[in-house]
């Protein structure tokens, strides 16, 4: 299936499993998906399996948006206290689509608790609350994440039980399947017929002998850089690494505002460290997209110098040279921001783990895969690689060119699934596909997006923002206006003298949800999840 085929599946407002092999776009058409919903008034929640995954798509994990956090089941008292929350009530309950990324590291008992969780808070039993679920993944990568177990727990029954398309939530949900075919990082046709055969199981001797044709390392000064499966290699070596650069250290120390909770799920999630230590001369990474500044996550390159503000200047692999400046991760719901953080967006290249490189594209790399120890670890691995010609392989166990065996067998509805969705579409004539699309978005509550002005499509819009928050400020004077540091300092102080919430409302002269989201930023309160 093509990303344009998908784009117009997902637009119908059905369930959808949007997979592919990596590189096949899966994020692209996601971000398409969600450029489309925004445009018509629709804020789509935007989750992920895991921290680094939700930082990746500029979203929360699905625990914390649902309201489960980390609990592994959920009784009957559980989902009525979910209840009583009530800015988790109005979050779940104002969404019309749910995205889920990342979606093969979500193991069935957890998805199935997602799932009652929003039925109870949307007071519906249908699927997900008759919410549009877009599950968002490749299975054939890493599997679901094992919760830890205590040594007491150790021998026990475990409720981790699969992955997520064994689960009677995702059969209820029904997704329709969207396999793209489409490749957009390997460049050349027998490392995909490698990367291929390693995917359907089929690898031959002489897969093998390429790969081992590939045990060599580049030449001296090369920025390939080093994938190992365990953090302990990767911390090693990126030491190891920095203290041989003669040259004098500079730290960029992360900032943070809002809620402990959120900002430490922030912290975990950032490739960026919290202290990152850098020395010009020293290799780098960058840890997330500004196609503006020219640079994606996984662009690689060598620090040569700081600018006048104190930011490394990179010069990368392929010759640009760009100023890192601080970039931000933050968790928003909906119009407001939970949680901040920033850093600069770079991370010591030498060594990073298979994990963390989930989702990067790197031109070349240096991979020991002898101790992989994950299905899968192996392919996601090596398939972050752009060309046969960027790989260097130290060596590789059996383990490393397996992928789960469960998903082999499964991997083949998929794409008949997938095939059967595309011809049906494809029959359906435009009018009619154009007419599921417009009442999917009013069904949503939102409306195409203006046609009266084709110079401006948001000059009536603003109009209509401008007269509103006039009638607004003629009680809340300060409404939508910037906060200073004075403004800060001041809420700060009578907050922690304990004035009300409706004296701050007067004392500022704004609203009181501005008063709480402030509050939150400031790392004053906890927000209610």
């Amino acid at each position: 299936m093509t990303q344009e085929q998908a784009l117009q599946i997902l637009k119908t407002g059905a369930n959808v499993f949007l997979t592919g092999e990596p590189g096949a776009g899966k994020t692209y058409v996601t971000n398409r998906y969600v450029a489309w919903l925004r445009e018509r008034g629709v804020e789509p929640a935007i989750t992920a399996s895991t921290g680094i995954a939700a930082t990746h798509v500029g979203g929360m994990t699905l625990h914390a948006w649902s309201g489960i956090g980390i609990k592994r089941d959920l009784s009957e008292w559980d989902l009525e206290a979910l209840l009583e929350r009530e800015p988790l009530v109005r979050r779940v309950r104002g969404t019309a689509v749910l995205i889920i990324d990342e979606v093969s590291m979500l193991d069935a008992h957890l998805l199935g608790m997602v799932d009652r969780a929003v039925r109870t808070l949307r007071g519906s039993k249908r699927p997900f609350g008759g919410l549009q679920v877009v599950f968002v993944g490749d299975f054939f990568q890493l599997p679901p994440v094992q919760p830890r177990r205590s040594q007491s727990e150790v021998g026990a029954p475990t409720n981790a039980s699969g992955f997520a398309f064994e689960s009677p939530s995702w059969e209820e949900a029904n997704p329709l399947h969207c396999y793209l075919s489409e490749q957009h990082r390997q460049e050349d046709d027998v490392f995909l017929e490698l990367l291929g055969a390693l995917r359907a199981g089929t690898l031959t001797d002489n897969h093998k002998s390429a790969l081992r044709a590939r045990a060599e390392y580049p030449e001296e000064g090369d920025l390939s850089t080093r994938l190992y499966p365990h953090n302990a290699d990767v911390d090693r070596l990126n030491d190891e690494a920095l203290t041989q650069v003669d040259a004098p250290v500079r730290m960029f120390e992360m900032r943070s505002e809002g809620g402990k909770a959120l900002v430490e799920s922030l912290k975990r999630g950032c490739l960026s460290p919290q202290t990152l230590a850098l020395k010009e001369g020293g290799r780098v990474m960058f840890t997330r997209n500004n196609f503006d500044k020219g640079y994606v996550n996984g662009t690689l390159g060598t620090v040569t110098g700081f600018s006048e503000g104190g930011f490394p200047i990179v010069h990368t692999r392929e010759g640009r040279v760009i100023e890192a400046a601080p970039e931000e991760w933050r968790i928003d719901d909906r119009a407001r921001t939970l949680a901040k953080i920033t850093q600069v967006p770079l991370r010591l290249a030498w060594a990073i783990t298979v994990h963390k490189s989930q989702g990067m594209s790197l031109d070349s790399a240096v991979m020991d895969l002898r101790q992989a120890f994950e299905y899968g670890q192996g392919y996601v691995a090596l398939s972050r690689v752009r060309s046969l010609k960027g790989l260097y392989l130290s060596g590789f166990n059996e383990r490393a060119l397996r992928v789960h065996p469960g998903v082999l067998k499964r991997d083949a509805s998929f794409r008949s699934a997938s095939a059967a969705a595309a011809a049906a579409f494809a029959a359906m004539p435009a009018e009619e596909l154009a007419a599921l699309h417009k009442q999917f978005v009013q069904k949503s509550g939102g409306r195409e997006p203006s046609m009266k002005d084709p110079k401006n499509k948001h000059t009536n819009n603003k109009q209509d923002q401008s007269s509103k928050l006039e009638m607004m400020r003629e009680k809340h004077p300060n409404a939508y206006r910037p906060w200073s540091k004075e403004d800060d300092a001041r809420l700060t102080e009578l907050f922690r003298n304990e004035a009300t919430v409706p004296t701050l409302v007067k004392e500022f002269g704004r609203q009181r949800g501005a008063i709480n989201s402030r509050l939150i930023r400031l790392g004053l309160v906890e927000p209610d999840l």
